[in-house]
């Protein structure tokens, strides 16, 4: 049996140029009809004709304020210290505001501005001229006028316009029909709850997808997962061309690898217009016309879908409902590391933003295209151009935010090494009466002692442990920080050990155990105080770091360490017991370490801050810190001095 071949990608293109291709292509005229509606229905929809008013608006002089209505010629004798005595029904008529204006009235004096003699007289001081406080017939709308053009998206205010003006229905266009159909034999449905077995995935991309289609106010429909079956594919695919829907996007598919249908499926209903764009992610995306209706396949990657539609999608469907492409606000932030690029490609960071002093600063997530967690832990969006090999540390990157940009003002920025314990900090600053969220960025002790030096980051963890004095961070701080005021803030006394699969099968008891070439280890990256631990007990135990299997695998969190463990991709790593608690993971106790909090002293008082060192104080926050496992709360929000040591 022939292997399937794999695709070709037809040359990628810049994302403004497959937008313009396809639109060149599909004829929106053709696509999307009209429809009548209910005016007081209409808000966010978008009128397919011009509207013109049918009554005036007022209908009538009416009167713009509570007073008199009178005949403005007759009151020109009235001067202050003179006043003008005038008679009901005679010289004046008593009104309100909204009221018709008598007939052969034309003004109206405030009732302020009037002194009641008695029932029937009053007296004025000040002549009033024509028209004065007076709305006059057409003064908002002129009957036959024209109110609203063609393609013009009604706000809640266009309809009060359009009521007043008598226009009980208006013609817009219909709203956007999305069919999304998820692809792949790896693919499980998420409506049915499965447990995922090694090598499958449950299917959350149409979700995302559907999600932001709702946004454009999209109606969004999804057919449950269609396996790799070329036949069943395009079946599905023909099956919704035929139904009203506008656009059809397949998820997955799209991309180079041997079960890859979607452009197959695409030219044999249609033409393939674009296949492949000079972005990352997101490069495998496809655009093409079937029936005369769009069809996209978006890649299988979670990120890489999501900058297919917000990129591709996003100005296509609001090209089609003749609304403008959503304008996200933006702001010049610092990028707190280099990120080199790819020439010739358009590259798109996720990005964790906070206010820092009096700067917007800006640290890179992680890239990979299969981390949805990083666009929902970012605050903005930035791009490399395709014409740059990468920006450099503390380069001004204009971003476009995920979020408002007063939000921006609550976020506390965090660099530095991991701890389970952050994860119980941002739940409880986020159940504070004034809510304030957590970015943090795992980069290790090291790398958050240099955001401290850059003034990057409000504060930043670190558990350094330096042999020479028995103590922990001050001796990095001195070396490092020897100009910069910080106050250091303990966390917690955490256990650190080896996590091993339940049951220990290896039998590791010492870090000797590991030292023979047959225990695969995984390590941490280099900076990480973990890292820095580990080195330590080797030098201690006479063991080269090339005698231990794996010594040069990293990974950038104690979850990620026991995660590996977990699924056999390792046999053991160094790390917290909280982790290997989580995840049902025994535990060798190797040594207990001192995780504090770097704070320049600068942001002591700024109200993020102020926020973690109240929590630091409450029972219930440490509670949940020792719930965790593996945690001493003995020091917990204690400023450290020199010699502290653990305390003991």
């Amino acid at each position: 049996m022939t292997a399937p071949k794999r695709n070709v990608y037809l040359k990628t293109i810049p994302l403004t140029e497959a937008v313009a291709k396809t639109q060149a292509v599909l004829d929106r005229d053709l696509l999307l009809r009209s429809e009548i509606v209910p005016t007081h229905e209409a808000a966010g929809r978008v009128l397919s004709e011009a509207v013109f008013a049918e009554y005036s608006s007022p209908t009538f002089h009416s009167a713009a304020m509570d007073g008199i209505a009178v005949t403005a010629k007759e009151t020109f004798t009235a001067r202050e210290g003179s006043p003008l005595r005038l008679t009901k029904g005679e010289s004046f008529d008593s009104v309100n505001t909204g009221n018709p204006l008598p007939e052969n009235r034309d003004a109206v004096i405030m009732i302020e501005n009037v002194v009641f003699v008695d029932e029937n007289t009053v007296e004025i001081e000040t002549p009033a001229f024509p028209w004065q406080h007076v709305r006059r017939i057409g003064e908002d709308i002129v009957a036959t006028e024209l109110l609203f053009p063609q393609n013009q998206q009604i706000s809640p205010y266009d309809i009060g316009a359009l009521l007043s003006a008598g226009i009980w229905e208006v013609r817009v266009w219909e709203k956007v029909r999305v069919c999304i159909i998820p692809t792949g034999d790896e693919v499980l449905d998420f409506e049915k709850r499965p447990e995922p077995a090694p090598g499958q995935v449950i299917e959350s991309n149409s979700q995302v997808l559907g999600a932001m289609a709702r946004n454009l106010d999209c109606i969004v429909d999804r057919v449950p997962p269609v396996p790799d079956v070329p036949e069943l594919l395009e079946k599905t695919v023909e099956a919704k061309l035929n139904e009203p829907y506008h656009v059809v996007i397949i998820c997955a598919g799209s991309s180079a690898g041997s079960k890859d249908f979607t452009r197959a499926t695409i030219a044999k209903l249609g033409e393939v217009v674009v296949h492949g764009v000079a972005a990352m992610p997101g490069k495998p995306s496809l655009l093409g016309v079937c029936k005369d209706k769009l069809v996209a396949g978006a890649p299988g990657y979670p990120v890489s879908a999501v900058i297919c539609f917000e990129e591709l999608l996003t100005p296509l469907i609001s090209w089609i409902s003749r609304k403008p492409v959503p304008a996200r606000p933006t702001v010049d932030a610092e990028l707190t590391r280099k990120m080199p690029s790819k020439l010739g490609v358009e590259e798109f960071l996720r990005l964790s933003i906070g206010k820092v002093g009096d700067k917007y600063v800006a640290t890179p997530l992680a890239r990979g295209a299969g981390c949805i967690t990083t666009m929902s832990r970012a605050q903005g969006v930035g791009r490399i151009p395709a014409q740059s090999e990468g920006t450099d540390q503390h380069a001004t990157v204009h971003t476009e935010l995920l979020v408002e940009e007063k939000r921006l003002d609550e976020v506390l920025v965090t660099v530095g090494s991991h701890d389970n314990t952050l994860d119980i900090l941002a739940d409880e600053l986020m159940g504070l009466d004034t809510p304030l969220r957590l970015a943090s960025s795992h980069v290790g002790s090291m790398g958050g002692i240099l955001a401290v030096k850059n003034g990057s980051c409000h504060m930043a963890g670190a558990h350094l442990f330096d042999p020479e004095t028995g103590d922990y961070n001050f001796p990095f701080i001195d070396k490092y920080l020897p100009d910069t005021d910080v106050t250091l803030i303990n966390l917690a006394i955490r256990h650190q050990g080896f996590i091993v699969p339940k049951g220990n099968p290896q039998n590791i008891a010492s870090i000797t155990d590991i030292a023979d070439g047959t225990v695969r280890f995984l390590n941490r990256q280099r900076g990480a105080g973990t890292r820095i631990l580990f080195d330590h007990h080797l030098k201690e135990a006479g063991i080269t770091p090339s005698a231990v299997s794996g010594y040069d695998k990293e990974e950038f969190t104690h979850m990620a360490v026991a995660v590996n463990v977990l699924t056999g991709a390792a046999d053991t790593g160094l790390g917290i017991y909280a982790a290997a608690k989580a995840l049902d993971l025994d535990f060798v106790p190797l040594a207990r370490e001192r995780y504090d909090l770097i704070i320049p002293t600068a942001h002591l008082e700024t109200p993020q801050v102020q926020a973690v060192l109240k929590l630091l104080q409450s029972p219930t926050f440490k509670a949940r810190i020792e719930a965790l496992g593996g945690y001493e709360t003995s020091l917990t929000g204690q400023i450290m001095k020199p010699g502290i040591g653990l305390g003991e």
